[in-house]
């Protein structure tokens, strides 16, 4: 029934040519989600609403910037929690709620009877109840479906919850710290000094990817390649590269249309005072572009040499080694 309904839904879309936001439902083709996994499961709040909670910096109590639940918030974990007593097979390791959406990392022990998702949708179903409770102005909670990202390689789980307890903080800062969207520098990457504009956690982000394709490459090739980085990107990877080749342009392209997160390598510094600008200024603001320059500013135009492209692809590679 699910599946007829994502199919209904996706022709609407190619038929009205309106577009979707991305991987508001990610799924892994062909995997079986009734079978033993270790999940993280994201649910976004309907239009970015803040309504679970907001952001507070540190106190006494908390020894960091920590979310303060809605009352809405708090019926949203006493929900999750239920999802264990529902279905006992089913372990929470982790949960973390924010103020427009959850991260959720649930083990499932034995195969379950029914498809993961039955299990997600009664959470989203009962939640939204309590929204009716809470915020009466408000008859939707949530997106639709959900993400979910496979946890099968060593360390996951330990990177994952890392990043889940992390948020409020790198949440605080974002809203707190307009300095985040100017150059920083005193950032040392594989023992080389570099300079960063934009959401400088995305460095820390587990799941990164390095983008490099040859010059060599023809459209048919390097389409390809785009189609390929995208389902990586879809998956929650965050790309990496320097944006050298004719390649390389198409996929980071294609992957800051799509609303996917990204790191670009800089030949130029930044200038003095020098801000994000356009589309560039308001992806750093929602946390999904990092700009990284390895060299100081300059204002003539120059062409980039061999030995920077090998320098920047080394640079792209060390980053994405850093999980």
């Amino acid at each position: 029934m699910e599946d007829e309904r994502n199919d209904k839904r996706r022709a609407w879309f190619e038929k009205h040519g309106a577009k979707k936001r991305p991987s508001m439902n990610r799924r892994m083709a062909g995997h079986d989600y009734c079978d033993r996994w270790m999940y993280l499961i994201t649910i976004n709040v309907a239009e970015g609403r803040q309504l679970l909670g907001r952001v507070r910096a540190a106190d006494d109590e908390h020894a960091g910037p920590w979310v303060e639940p809605s009352d809405l918030g708090r019926r949203v974990e006493e929900q999750w929690a239920a999802i264990t007593i529902e279905q006992p097979i089913i372990q929470s390791l982790a949960f973390c709620l924010m103020p427009d959406h959850v991260h959720g990392i649930l083990f499932v022990t034995e195969r379950l009877p029914r498809h993961l998702g039955h299990y997600i949708a009664r959470f989203k179903a009962k939640t939204t109840a309590a929204l009716r409770d809470c915020v009466a102005q408000y008859t939707t909670l949530w997106e639709e479906g959900f993400n979910d990202r496979i946890l099968a390689g060593d360390g996951q789980l330990e990177r994952w919850r890392n990043y889940l307890r992390d948020n409020p903080r790198r949440r605080w800062l974002r809203e707190n710290r307009p300095e985040f969207f100017t150059a920083l520098g005193g950032i040392t990457v594989d023992g080389t000094a570099v300079t960063v504009m934009g959401n400088r956690f995305l460095l820390d982000y587990p799941d990164k990817v390095a983008v490099k394709c040859s010059r060599r490459l023809n459209e048919e090739q390097i389409e390809q390649d785009c189609e390929r980085f995208m389902r990586q990107a879809a998956q929650g990877a965050v790309l990496v590269s320097p944006c050298i080749s004719p390649g390389e342009k198409a996929v980071m392209g294609r992957v800051f249309e799509a609303g996917y997160p990204q790191i670009v390598l800089l030949e130029n510094g930044f200038a003095p005072r020098q801000k994000p600008y356009g589309r560039q200024f308001d992806a750093c603001a929602s946390g999904r572009l990092l700009l990284v320059a390895p060299w100081e500013h300059h204002n003539e135009r120059r062409p980039i040499t061999w030995q920077q492209c090998r320098e920047l692809n080394r640079l792209a590679a060390a980053i994405c080694a850093n999980r």
